[in-house]
């Protein structure tokens, strides 16, 4: 009689929090609009890249002429016998200094700054195929709890169903007291798991939240189904092409493209550095505004010399730290291509996994149809009918968890390839 009190008391309380608030659906693609708009990750690297284009600016506004204007007003005079007392002198003038030649030194260094904002670009895209994982696993975890709480209250179910048929056998003398405590063992093992299931239901809504850049947690649902997509070719991707598109790569391949141009920015920096200058201004020594005009205009010339061996330390820096990135990009390389060949294996065993366990639902679903006339009629024994009976139960579960296998396995792909938020959704 307990028995029959605990299970519904059990199933309310898991599903207290969807009676008691009202669930919110939400789409993937809504869940790729949303993440894309408000993730914190994705705001800290945009961030970034407004910096690195900042800094671009920068490099590259030396090249330009530069234009200033300057006034001041002096106050003296002479002390002593015979002084004619103060005297001001009022001056303004406009200079105007545009650089003509350094080498190339200021253009190397603003090529460096372009690419470092191509590395940028390159990270953000990193950032969001992360993002884009996440979310993903995310949104496929709360389905799998949404389909497992459904599974185990559906388990709870017949395992009551079950245990009511064999006290009714018990204590009609046709099964023994064991059978009867396996039926009440199995009936609450069916209880806790709905339980479970409800409170991973939760952790997954709370999950899915953070994922969306939410800091506030509400009861959210998704919409889907665990199937096997088709592919568009059974054979192996061309891994070489994808890596080289792989943000990961191409970013630090901007970043040794950027050493690169710093080499040559400081194999530069023995070049003379030639410079126009011109000036216009006034200045009188009694009357606001001066009248008296200056014009000057001329070139100016920076030869170095000698800093102490300090050039020759920065070109060896330089050179040591481009074939540090070549290095790098190379050790890159060969990581993506790892992660490639990884995860399309995964994503292909697990498409033919859920065939696979589909398959044995089939079957378990059909020999336990079966095997309940038997029972029924006294033809098969309660061991095996409990056999064929747990392996029901597994069968559905082991397709539930090949389904979100699936997705998730197709998540990593898609991250392997450097997919991000930006791509077309479905």
């Amino acid at each position: 009689m307990k028995r029959s009190i605990v299970f519904p008391v059990l199933l309310f309380l898991g599903l207290a929090p969807a009676v008691l608030h009202a669930e919110e659906a939400v789409s993937w693609r809504g869940c790729v609009m949303e993440a894309r708009a408000r993730h914190p990750d994705l705001a800290s690297s945009r961030a970034l890249l407004r910096q690195a284009e900042a800094e671009r600016l920068l490099a590259g506004s030396t090249l330009l002429p530069s234009l200033g204007v300057t006034g001041s007003v002096t106050t003296g005079g002479t002390v002593g016998s015979g002084a004619s007392g103060a005297s001001s002198l009022f001056s303004y003038s406009v200079t105007a200094r545009q650089l003509l030649y350094d080498g190339r030194k200021n253009s190397k260094l603003r090529d460096a700054s372009a690419e470092s904002v191509k590395a940028r670009e390159s990270s953000m895209a990193g950032v969001s195929a992360d993002v884009r994982f996440v979310l993903r696993s995310a949104f496929t975890e709360l389905l799998k709890a949404q389909e497992m709480v459904e599974l185990s209250s559906d388990i709870a179910l017949r395992r009551k169903n079950n245990a009511r048929l064999i006290a009714l056998r018990y204590r009609a003398g046709r099964e023994h007291i064991g059978s009867l405590r396996r039926a009440e063992a199995d009936l609450a093992a069916a209880e806790f798991e709905v339980a479970q299931a409800s409170r991973g239901l939760v952790l997954a809504r709370c999950v899915l939240s953070s994922a969306l850049g939410r800091r506030e947690r509400s009861p959210l649902r998704v919409a889907g189904s665990f199937t096997a997509p088709v592919p568009e070719t059974r054979l192996a991707p061309d891994f070489q092409a994808i890596a080289r598109r792989n943000p990961l790569v191409v970013e630090l391949e901007a970043v040794r493209n950027a050493a690169g141009y710093s080499l040559a920015a400081a194999e530069s920096a023995f070049a003379p550095e030639l410079y126009l200058r011109s000036s216009a201004g006034r200045s009188e020594t009694s009357d606001w505004p001066p009248e008296n005009v200056s014009l000057h205009a001329g070139v100016e010339l920076v030869v170095p010399i000698y800093e102490g061996g300090a050039g020759r330390a920065r070109v060896a820096g330089a050179r040591a730290a481009l074939s540090g990135k070549d290095a790098a990009v190379e050790s890159g390389m060969l990581q993506v291509l790892d992660l490639l060949e990884a995860s399309w294996k995964q994503f292909v065993d697990a498409r033919e996994r859920l065939t696979v366990q589909k398959k044995y639902l089939d079957a378990a679903v059909e020999r336990s149809s079966i095997a309940d006339a038997q029972y029924s009629n006294g033809l098969i024994s309660f061991d095996d009918w409990v056999i064929i009976e747990d392996n029901l139960v597994s069968a559905k579960k082991e397709f539930l968890n090949a389904g979100g296998n699936l997705w998730i396995a197709e998540a990593q792909w898609i991250q392997a390839k450097g997919g991000g938020l930006d791509e077309v959704v479905d």
